[in-house]
């Protein structure tokens, strides 16, 4: 990146922080500087995506996230408004609205998602790598909590084939659950090699202590 690109990538860095710093729900200034600095480890093996573009996308991107905004418009037209502001043209703005707009795993359940560019395949997997593993399991469960989630129930069988709805209405999940729903799936959902390799370690994490929850559950030694 040029001067200029660095000056506007702080710009945008310090707008997606003010927007966190209030965050309860996982998605806070901790959650965008992890997957900030997860797709610069993937962009350094990928040096042909655009540096500007992945890396503004990887700051902004739960900016008006629907889960955790309550006027998704307002907050979209703040930020194109901002991202004008300082000087970005309305391509970046669109490269960028158009990575954000396509990267959630609720937007692929009902193939409502459009295909991604390379920049937004970085910060999907980016992001994907922070729902998963140790860090991943922590999220989880503070998550549940902050929406009064059950954290476990034996009566309650995961849920498969959910559209759009069904997944966001969590009265019908559970924060283990939401393991088997989501989590463990996305390992074979990420875009790049090296996304891949760590998603594999981070998988076995999971996995092993899903293990762990349920021997303890049932009073195994």
């Amino acid at each position: 990146m040029n001067a200029n690109e660095q000056q506007q990538l702080e710009q945008i860095k310090d707008y997606a922080l003010g927007q966190a710093t209030d965050d309860e729900t996982g998605h806070g200034v901790d959650h965008i500087m992890r997957v900030v600095r997860m797709a610069k480890t993937i962009l350094r093996r990928i040096p042909q995506a655009n540096e500007l573009i992945t890396l503004a996308a990887a700051y902004l991107h739960d900016t008006y996230d629907e889960k955790l905004v309550t006027d998704v418009p307002a907050a979209k037209q703040a930020l194109r408004d901002t991202l004008t502001t300082i000087g970005l043209t309305a391509d970046q703005v669109s490269q960028i609205f158009a990575i954000i707009d396509n990267m959630s795993y609720s937007k692929s359940l009902e193939g409502a998602a459009q295909p991604l560019t390379l920049e937004g395949q970085v910060v999907q997997d980016a992001d994907r790598l922070d729902a998963i593993g140790a860090i991943g399991i922590t999220r989880a469960i503070y998550y549940g909590g902050r929406f009064g989630e059950k954290v476990y129930d034996p009566s309650i069988a995961p849920r498969t084939d959910m559209n759009h709805d069904e997944y966001r209405n969590l009265d019908h999940e559970t924060i283990i659950n939401h393991f088997y729903e989501k989590l463990l799936k996305l390992k074979d959902l990420m875009n790049t090699d090296v996304a891949v390799s760590i998603a594999a370690h981070r998988q076995e994490v999971m996995v092993d202590f899903l293990g762990e929850y349920q021997a303890e559950w049932h009073g195994e030694e």
